[in-house]
């Protein structure tokens, strides 16, 4: 299975658009898949559903973080690195998508009830979330 289909199937079983893109990568680089999700929990719905930057995006800033950062050492070049495959990831993620903040992608605010019914109403998650997680992992892929 392809990164991209691992993080399409984490999604679909109940773990966050955040959740489903770090949980996937992390391991590649050194971090195990249950401390990613426990990590990544609160980053979901636009951070624990606020509707601020979309999930799948700070999933992806978390993975090119545990790639590129800044650790102990206090490597600026590796800190500019993460600027600057961020800003790629970013562009290309709002290119692809038309924003990178969650309740623009969504046309609704999930942190509501009538947000979430609209929502459900509408099967968001199949036509909007499943496309930002899958364009996020796409996006790492060229960019990792």
């Amino acid at each position: 299975m392809s990164r991209i289909e691992e993080a399409l199937s984490s999604f679909k079983e109940d773990f966050s658009c955040a959740q489903s893109i770090f949980a996937t990568y992390a391991p590649h680089y050194g971090l195990d898949r249950d401390k990613a999700l426990k990590i990544s929990t609160g980053f979901g719905g636009g951070m624990a559903r606020s509707g601020r930057t979309c999930g799948a995006v700070t999933g992806a800033y978390m993975v090119i973080g545990l790639k590129n950062g800044m650790g102990v050492s206090k490597d600026m070049e590796m800190k500019e690195k993460t600027y600057q495959v961020i800003s790629e990831f970013s562009n290309q993620f709002h290119e692809k998508n038309g924003s990178l903040i969650c309740r623009e992608l969504l046309g609704c605010d999930i942190n509501t009830s009538e947000g979430m019914d609209y929502f459900n109403y509408n099967e968001l998650f199949e036509k909007k979330c499943l496309q930002c997680v899958k364009n996020a992992a796409e996006i790492l892929e060229k960019l990792l």
